[in-house]
């Protein structure tokens, strides 16, 4: 009998051996010219993304962590300052603040889209507005695992508020919110280009993207130490952030692709739905959304049921994932500052993020990718409700 193929949990090869040629020759291309790090590759390749997001402004940078940090840095954040986030998430969303000096304020999401919980953050808000220890200066909403968060709403919130709205897409290039790619919902929009990314390069990578050319001349020149006009006026305290030529090369032989690979990422998803939907719970979305699908997430019932699952799925050569089995607010890294963020009498305490911590006990992240067949989603299926 022979053997079904394996099934990646990302699948990079399947996309690379259609771009290989076009990948090769652009890499040969930077080697004849030497330009390896900002070189013209990087300028067609923000245009392209730019023009992709229907945004007046794409700023290349190192990584998408380093996205969100230029990005905060260019607001001047920094001691004092709240920085709202959602509790149920990757750590980098909230690094970026506690390196600046900033206050990460964790906010509840909501169970079935796993975005923020719009009535949690005006709630965070109102109680750092009431303490007066803390000045609320940003919002950054992540579009998990590919699902657009509700920005309108969002925007709505912070410009009542005076706050920067930066939407973290790491997970979600590509996603959509009526009719309107992200990229300029936000006032500035982070991106990562990580390899398992809906765009991936074949090392570290991101972009800002935003329609405020201020913004953007501040972004090119915070990536570059702080630079001027010219390589050695320092205007500011920058960081290097740049984005190297091979990287951008990549990218730009990559986009091509992304449109027919959001549609098979949607058919995926919708294979999934009709196998385990009414079985488990599976991802929700809302009107005017279109998600990425970045990851694919379901909840099982409790904590038991998703290791007699996942053991499961590992018998059957199946691959998994957890994202994430811990929220922040409960990670060493994050605790003093949640402790900090607001609670002061009578709260005595920051207010509980349950459903935050609930989702940490239940997700399941199942693979996708553009390169699923019906058969291989059948197999998953089957090896996720065979020990349910």
């Amino acid at each position: 009998m022979t053997e079904p193929r394996p099934i990646a949990f990302f699948d990079m090869k399947a996309q690379q051996a259609l771009i290989r040629a076009e990948i090769d020759a652009g890499i040969a291309r930077i080697l004849d010219h030497g330009r390896f790090i900002q070189g013209p590759e990087v300028d067609a390749l923000e245009a392209k993304l730019a023009g992709f997001c229907g945004a007046g402004h794409a700023v290349g940078v190192s990584s998408g962590t380093d996205a969100i940090q230029i990005a905060l840095m260019a607001e001047g954040i920094g001691p004092g300052d709240a920085v709202f986030l959602p509790a149920f998430t990757y750590t980098a969303t909230a690094e970026v603040p506690l390196v600046l000096g900033a206050t990460p304020v964790f906010v509840d999401v909501d169970p079935a889209t796993f975005n923020l919980d719009l009535a949690d953050l005006e709630r965070r808000v109102a109680l750092v507005l009431q303490e007066g220890r803390l000045r609320p200066r940003a919002v950054i909403g992540v579009d998990l695992y590919g699902l657009p968060a509700d920005w309108p709403a969002i925007r709505a919130l912070c410009d009542r508020h005076g706050m920067f709205a930066l939407d973290d897409a790491a997970q979600a290039f590509g996603g959509a919110l009526h009719g309107k790619r992200l990229g300029a919902w936000a006032h500035a929009t982070a991106c990562s280009f990580y390899p398992t990314k809906t765009l991936g390069c074949y090392g570290d990578g991101g972009a800002i993207i935003t329609d405020d050319p201020a913004r953007a001349e501040l972004y090119r020149s915070l990536r570059t130490h702080g630079e001027g006009k010219s390589r050695y006026e320092v205007l500011r305290t920058g960081m290097n952030g740049r984005l190297d030529s091979i990287q951008a090369a990549i990218l730009l032989a990559k986009l091509p692709l992304l449109e027919g690979e959001l549609k098979s990422r949607t058919q995926a998803a919708a294979w999934y739905e009709a196998a385990l939907g009414g079985r488990v719970t599976t991802p929700q979305g809302f009107a005017g959304a279109e998600s990425a699908w970045g990851i694919y997430t379901i909840l099982l019932p409790d904590a038991e049921a998703r290791a007699r699952v996942q053991a499961a799925m590992q018998a059957a050569g199946v691959p998994s994932a957890i994202y994430y089995p811990k929220p922040l607010h409960r990670q060493p890294a994050y605790a003093e500052a949640h402790a900090r963020g607001i609670g002061a009498p009578p709260l005595n305490g920051p207010p509980p993020l349950p459903v935050s911590e609930a989702l940490c006990e239940r997700c399941l992240s199942l693979p996708m990718h553009p390169y699923l067949t019906e058969a291989d989603v059948a197999r998953v299926a089957d090896a996720v409700l065979a020990k349910l």
